[in-house]
Order: C-alpha cells, then sequence, then structure tokens
C-alpha cells in the first residue's frame, strides 16, 4: 500500500491555483463566444462592453467568489482543520462553483442583451425579440453552469486523488447522481444548441435569420466541444480507475487501495471497493495468521466451507498420527531456552513437511510433538497408507542430522491409528478451535508412548496395518492392554529403513 507523502507548501499552491483557473476557465469560452457574436454582426463598437461585462463578472468576482469557495479546503490542506469539517465542500465543490458561475453568467448576458435598448443602433447592435432573449438567457446560463460543473468534477477528481497520496483520506460523503450527471450533460449539449437556433427560426428573417444561426452553430462547435471533453473526463476517469483496480484485485494485488474521486455513486461504489478490498486484506491476514496456530489447509476449510470460522461436527474414518521426542525433558534442562526454542522450531518444520507432503492435517502442537490427522478434516485417499508413508519420512529426514545452531539432534517417536473420529469446532463464545476426538485418537497417543517400552520409533495399531493392504513390511509386537481401554490391543512396528522409499 502506498505510505501518503507531505504535500510542500508549492504543491499546495499549485493545487488550489489549478483550480481558480479552472472555476474561472469560463471567461475564456465566453469570450470566444463573445468574439464570435461581433465578428458576425461587425459590433465591434460594442467590444469594450462585451469584454468588460465578463471580464469584471466572470472573471474578477467569480476568482474573488471561488477564492472563498475553495479556503476550508486551503485550511485543510495547511493542516489547520481536520478532514472531516471538509467533506461536505469537497462534495459540494462542482455545484458551488458552478452556481456561481450560472449567476454571473446570467447578469453578463442579461446586460449585453439589454444593451440594444439604451444604445442607438447605428452602433451596429440590432435589439432581440423578447423570444430570443428569453431563449438566450435561459440556454446560456445552463449551458455555463454545466460547462463550469463538469470541469470543476474533472479537477475534483485531482483534488482527490491530492489529498489521498499526500494525506491518506478518501471521501465518504455523496450528493450527486452518476445517471443524472450523464444525463444533464447530453440533453445540455444536444438540446441548448437546437433551442438556440428554433428561437431564432421564429424570431427572425432573411440576413438578420443568417446571422444569428451562424453564431449559434459557431459558438455551439466551439463551446459543446469543449464541454463534452470535460464531460467524458469526469464521468468515465473514475470508472477506468476502478476498472484498473479491479483488475490488478483480480490478479491477487490486494496492496490496491484507490483514491475516491466523484461525489456521486461512481464514488460511493469506489469506497465500497476499497472496502471490499481491505476485507479481503484482513481475510487473508486472518487465514495467515491462523495458519500459523493451525495447520494453513486447516484455517482454509474452515473459513471457505462454513464462514463463520466453525466447523460443524462430524464423524468420518481417519488415520491420526502422533509425534514426540524422546528424551526431551533432559535436552531442555542443558540447553538455553532461546536456542531451544530455534532448534525446535527447526525440528517442527522438518517433520512438518512429510505430513503435508502426503495430504496430511497438524491440529495441534504439542510441546514438543504434534498431533495430525489424515482424511479429516481434509479429504485423502488411503489415508492410513499415507500416515505410514508420512511416518517413514519424518524418521528418514529427523534421522542423522542435529538442529539449531547448537547442533541438538532430537530421537521421534509416532504413533498410528486408523478408526472413526468425531472433528468439529469446540470452545465458548469467541474462542474456538478445531479438534478431533474418539477413540482412535486415544489409541494414536498411546501407541506413541508405547515406542518408549519397545525401544522402536513408529508403532501403529491393527486397524492401520489392515488398511495398509500390505504395503508395508510390518513387524507383530502382540497385544497390549493400552490406558484407557479395556481390551487388548495389537500393535506393531515398522523399520522406515526397511521400506521403500516414497517417491
Amino acid at each position: 500500500m502506498n505510505v501518503p507523502v507531505p504535500a510542500t507548501s508549492t504543491e499546495i499552491a499549485a493545487i488550489r491555483r489549478r483550480y481558480l483557473w479552472m472555476a474561472t476557465s469560463v471567461f475564456f469560452l465566453d469570450l470566444a463566444i463573445a468574439v464570435i457574436f461581433m465578428a458576425t454582426s461587425g459590433s465591434w463598437g460594442s467590444a469594450w462592453r462585451q469584454v468588460g461585462s465578463s471580464l469584471l463578472l466572470l472573471l474578477g468576482v467569480n476568482w474573488l467568489v471561488v477564492r472563498q469557495l475553495f479556503e476550508p479546503v486551503r485550511l485543510y490542506l495547511d493542516g489547520n482543520i481536520p478532514f472531516e469539517n471538509i467533506q461536505r465542500r469537497l462534495t459540494q465543490l462542482p455545484l458551488l462553483t458552478a452556481q456561481t458561475t450560472a449567476i454571473l453568467a446570467f447578469a453578463v448576458w442579461a446586460f449585453r442583451f439589454s444593451v440594444p435598448w439604451w444604445v442607438d443602433e447605428s452602433a451596429g447592435i440590432s435589439k432581440p425579440t423578447i423570444g430570443d432573449l428569453f431563449v438566450g438567457l435561459v440556454v446560456l446560463t445552463i449551458f455555463y453552469f454545466t460547462y463550469t460543473y463538469f470541469v470543476v468534477s474533472d479537477y475534483l477528481a485531482n483534488l482527490c486523488t491530492f489529498i489521498f497520496r499526500h494525506y491518506g483520506r478518501n471521501l465518504g460523503l455523496f450528493f450527486g447522481s452518476y445517471t443524472i450527471k450523464l444525463l444533464v450533460g447530453l440533453l445540455v449539449i444536444s438540446i441548448g444548441p437546437l433551442a438556440a437556433i428554433l428561437a431564432d427560426l421564429f424570431s427572425y428573417e432573411a440576413d438578420r435569420l443568417q446571422d444569428e444561426i451562424l453564431v449559434d452553430i459557431a459558438s455551439a462547435v466551439i463551446g459543446v466541444a469543449i464541454t463534452a471533453y470535460f464531460i467524458s473526463r469526469s464521468l468515465l476517469r473514475p470508472l477506468h480507475t476502478l476498472s484498473s483496480a479491479m483488475t490488478k484485485v483480480a490478479d491477487g494485488d490486494l496492496s490496491v487501495r484507490v483514491p475516491v474521486t466523484s461525489n456521486d455513486d461512481v464514488g460511493a461504489l469506489t469506497g465500497q471497493f476499497n472496502n471490499m478490498v481491505e476485507g479481503l486484506r484482513e481475510r487473508e491476514r486472518i487465514r495467515e495468521t491462523f495458519g500459523r496456530y493451525v495447520d494453513e489447509s486447516v484455517a482454509s476449510t474452515i473459513l471457505h466451507r462454513e464462514g463463520q470460522g466453525v466447523l460443524a461436527g462430524e464423524t468420518r474414518e481417519a488415520t491420526i498420527l502422533f509425534t514426540d521426542i524422546a528424551g526431551f525433558t533432559t535436552i531442555a534442562e542443558y540447553l538455553a531456552p532461546d536456542r531451544l526454542v530455534t532448534a525446535l522450531n527447526e525440528y517442527l518444520e522438518t517433520v512438518l513437511e512429510p505430513i503435508r507432503a502426503h495430504g496430511g492435517v497438524v491440529n495441534t502442537f504439542i510441546g514438543d510433538g504434534l498431533f495430525a490427522s489424515f482424511n479429516m478434516p481434509l479429504a485423502c485417499e488411503n489415508h492410513g497408507a499415507a500416515a505410514v508413508r508420512a511416518a517413514i519420512d519424518i524418521q528418514r529426514a529427523v534421522g542423522g542430522r542435529t538442529f539449531g545452531n547448537e547442533g541438538v539432534a532430537f530421537a521421534t517417536r509416532i504413533g498410528i491409528s486408523t478408526g472413526h473420529v468425531i472433528g468439529g469446532s469446540v470452545g465458548a463464545g469467541q474462542r474456538m478451535s478445531f479438534t478431533l476426538l474418539g477413540d482412535t485418537v486415544n489409541l494414536a497417543s498411546r501407541l506413541e508412548e508405547l515406542n518408549k517400552q519397545h525401544g522402536t520409533r513408529i508403532l501403529v495399531s491393527e486397524s492401520t496395518c489392515t488398511a495398509c493392504n500390505g504395503e508395508f513390511a510390518f513387524a507383530a509386537l502382540g497385544s497390549v492392554t493400552v490406558r484407557g481401554r479395556s481390551d487388548a490391543v495389537a500393535i506393531f512396528s515398522i523399520d522406515p529403513n526397511s521400506q521403500e522409499r516414497s517417491s
């Protein structure tokens, strides 16, 4: 994720200056339309009135007003007020700026249309009809409003990106509607010029009609082209940003967080997208953290199968494997704690690999040993043989090597049993644990302990021996009575060095 880089005073001044120019850029559009009007009508004598009114209102007064509109934003950028105090102003900046422009544009064109009534027509200025005057005022005011709204909306995208990059904040308030914006933009750039031309058709004749239509068409070509450009940018750019971010997430990049650059429902959707990605990141963190304490495959099963962080209880035939380190208590007495933990972690990582490679799941670490299962909760074909293969590979991996900086050798004892196992999430409140229960689990634990008496490294139950279907060479050790069971059980040992190496 990108870390916000504080904005400098020069950058703040530049982003503010850009707003002022964008908000008053309507002056230059108006100047172009005025020049077209004067060139067509030949009324260059009124240039000082035409340009002067625009210069005074659309540039001068407008500049002063929009400076005040931006002042809360500047205070935030300078670090004087919190972001929450300017969210509403940010969201409404295009609308407030466009409203100011509309009022000033109405005043400018009302003045221009009224000039012929108090100036001699010999100056080359002809009086408009009442219908043309009314339509012209309405169309031009709405057109200037629309132009400014979308120009400032386009600027707002840059401002929001600036705030996101330098302050790490995103818009959280939305008042606009993408649909309404699109409809208004399309109607104004299409119906506005047609309305002006229709007013001319019903108001004038002959050369005057030709001149008026020429003015309307020339003005529309310039104005509509520029306005359409900003409409498309302000409406399409947020969608493009969102689409690009979605592509990155689909490719597995969960570090994505995008700036909310519009004040409408697309902006709200972008905010929800950021929340979704944050949720995915949190889920991934949970899965990774959970996987450090519970086998990653168990964590993944719990998170995906049920979605509530629990697995319902079920009974299934499975094979249970217990491991323990012979003489660990003695080793712990002479080895420093930090070095002991280092060696133990290295040892357990070595033991884990064969279990996972053969489809097993490590359910719990028990001191210096662990408790693994095959075919619960994840399916494992021929789970009895898979557990025995894992045990053989563990002994081969552990035997003949040392662990940690001290070079400690660990002798491993393993007990394996196959039978029906009950598995599920148990616990209370917010503290849950995935656990396996049943006689099969108890027997595997007892078999691991019996290795001490028989001087063996791997002991398996009769059920496990039967499940392997003669795949391994087991040595029968007779029947023994194990703690927790009333009847004797047959036990078998296996020498890892006398078996074929698994592929």
